[in-house]
């Protein structure tokens, strides 16, 4: 019984990660660098404050940590809060949870400014008790610390709290952990065949009705 759930955000809430195609390379090229690799799958697993090291051991970047991470953040800034909006079926379902008084957190690699301004924009911030963000936890999303800090934050039994991930790798890091998983697709994750395979449940939407029985 599903009694606490941890969600991540971007590609999971939100139809999101068509911002992260592109941005590694977009912020190397607004510095006059040209990227010599598909910067997309190097950071996936990153926090951006990793990804600003990457770029000043790799590519010579010579600005520091926090004006990276504040320069790539103005990027998508204006994306977050004007563009991105919600997957199908996320207000209906967290307000389903909400009824039946499961609580409910956020688990993301985005800044929390940007969670907390987007979900407030799109009307579903007060459906979460908190929001842990890796750069705040200090850990990526290839350790489960996030997943720990959330779980403690609900109180709620680890067995009876689901982590809903839209990517193999962060899915793969909270069941490997020992929590229940929600697979939700997303067409930025080619790996759907292994994400069914690992996941105790597997959605294309929250409007599959397989979620209410959880």
């Amino acid at each position: 019984m599903l009694t606490g759930a941890i969600f991540d955000f971007d590609g999971t809430l939100l139809d999101s990660m068509f911002i992260w195609d592109t941005i590694g390379e977009d912020y190397l090229r607004t510095l006059g660098k040209e990227p010599h690799e598909d910067l997309k799958e190097t950071f996936m697993t990153l926090t951006l404050e990793e990804a600003a090291e990457y770029y000043r051991e790799h590519y010579k970047v010579t600005l520091s940590v926090t004006e990276i991470v504040d320069s790539i953040n103005a990027m998508v800034e204006g994306i977050y809060r004007t563009k991105v909006t919600l997957k199908p079926g996320v207000m209906a379902y967290l307000r389903l949870l909400k009824e039946r008084g499961v609580k409910m957190c956020v688990a993301t690699v985005t800044d929390r400014y940007l969670v907390e301004d987007t979900l407030e924009r799109l009307g579903i911030l007060h459906y979460f008790c908190g929001i842990f963000t890796c750069a705040e936890v200090g850990y990526g999303k290839d350790k489960p610390i996030i997943y720990q800090k959330a779980l403690e934050h609900l109180g709620t039994a680890k067995e009876e709290t689901f982590v809903f991930e839209d990517s193999l790798f962060a899915l793969e890091t909270a069941k490997t952990d020992g929590f229940p998983t929600v697979g939700v697709y997303d067409m930025h994750e080619s790996r759907q065949e292994e994400m069914k395979r690992l996941a105790d449940c597997y959605v294309r939407s929250f409007e599959e009705p397989v979620l209410k029985n959880l």
